[in-house]
């Protein structure tokens, strides 16, 4: 291991009011569990991890600590932050296999899960433990959703997803891949079948476009599609990718090691808004990025480049006047995701906004009884953390609109 964990858990100050806990989006007990480890007690630290976020594993490898904990450490003022990331990582790896995870008696009750990824997967875990039977239902053959299919294997290794689903198993929780709901399957079956309520966390798969000629010719891919399956693009040898978030610098890093020698970031801001840790990874194995640009057309011969700033307001401006050719193999437009509507346009019910999201109440209640929802479906693209930090306060309002249900069957 890179960092010696343990001489990092003694750099800890154990401050009385841990600003490194204020800056996690779910407020993992940061002091707490570095006390426990170095007390030996690392399985009772795993136990405070998991109990918090039960993604704890994963999130110790994707997350942006450097704009949460890490950002927030007190040491980093003047010096390096305790590299909390390594140390809950090294936890949460030690403890997962071993981690025997109560489930309370069968209540009788069942819920629907639609969507593996994040926020599904934490449903599931916390509704499981309070004995509902669960079924995820998935349109993708593996657990993860984005985790799985949007997330390249050098940052994070795919067998702790099938750790993942090994541990959901073990919580009698079902799995039902190849299943999108919406086809053949739809909520209304799910009521039907005796499903108590339905949770959607379906993510957000559809690309964004730029809106500009030459997005549907042959040499341009859509990020989100090419980090499903980078095996089978042939992106040539010069790759231009329009975007600077986490998901542009994952295309990146991916196509160098797909094969691509030269590999050009434009961002349409002056700084890109993938974390300070991502754009140094990208730069180290060889990206070139580029700021204040971005493409107002793309052609076989590769996108065509023009200024771009942004006025008093924030409203952006292309200046066309310096328009000019990047000549590339291949152009990958890395700008984001919004929701598909297979789910809402097969059921009655659902309210969306403007933009497809689901629209709920701070504790996921749709505008349908019994649906609930929360993820990316619903705040549109964001990180892991925050996919479960929602989903732990949806998952207890889905808790107590089914005991309240069977409360009135009696």
């Amino acid at each position: 291991m890179a960092v010696h964990v343990v001489n990092e858990a003694r750099r800890c100050l154990n401050c009385k009011n841990p600003m490194c806990r204020q800056g996690c989006p779910i407020n993992t007990p940061i002091p707490q569990m570095i006390q426990a480890f170095l007390d030996n007690r690392i399985d009772e630290a795993g136990a405070m991890l998991f109990a918090n976020n039960p993604l704890s594993l994963v999130c110790s490898l994707v997350c942006d600590h450097d704009k949460q904990c890490e950002g927030h450490c007190v040491l980093g003022r003047k010096g390096a932050p305790v590299q909390i990331s390594s140390i809950e990582n090294y936890i949460s790896d030690s403890y997962f296999d071993r981690m025997k995870i109560e489930r309370q008696p069968s209540n009788g009750m069942r819920a629907a899960i639609i969507g593996g990824g994040p926020a599904g997967i934490t449903i599931a875990i916390f509704l499981a433990r309070m004995g509902y039977g669960v079924t995820i239902f998935d349109a993708k053959e593996k657990i993860g959703g984005i985790l799985q299919y949007g997330i390249p294997e050098f940052r994070l290794p795919k067998s702790i997803l099938k750790r993942y689903q090994n541990k959901l198993k073990q919580l009698g929780i079902h799995f039902r891949p190849n299943t999108a709901i919406g086809g053949a399957i739809t909520i209304d079956d799910l009521f039907r079948d005796g499903y108590n309520s339905v949770f959607i966390g379906t993510g957000v798969w559809r690309p964004k476009t730029l809106g500009i000629k030459g997005e549907s010719l042959g040499n341009v891919h859509f990020a989100i599609n090419y980090l499903n399956s980078p095996d089978n693009y042939e992106l040539g040898e010069t790759v231009a990718i329009i975007g600077a978030g986490n998901s542009a610098m994952d295309v990146a890093r991916t196509a160098i090691r797909e094969g691509a020698r030269h590999v050009t970031v434009f961002s349409p801001s002056a700084h890109p808004k993938a974390s300070i840790r991502e754009i140094e990874y990208a730069q180290i194995d060889g990206v070139n990025i580029v700021c204040g640009k971005s493409a107002v057309e793309i052609t076989e011969e590769g996108p065509i480049i023009a200024d771009m700033t942004k006025d008093a307001d924030g409203n952006r401006i292309i200046h066309k006047e310096t328009a000019e050719l990047f000549k590339a193999d291949s152009t990958i437009i890395a700008i984001s995701q919004g929701p598909k509507d297979k789910i809402v346009s097969t059921t009655g019910g659902i309210q969306t906004s403007s933009s497809g999201l689901v629209t709920t109440d701070d504790e996921g209640h749709t505008t349908r009884e019994g649906v609930f929802a929360s993820g990316d479906v619903v705040a549109g693209a964001r990180t892991v953390v925050e996919a479960v930090y929602y989903s732990k306060k949806v998952a207890e309002a889905m808790d107590e609109y089914m005991r309240g249900v069977k409360d009135s069957q009696k």
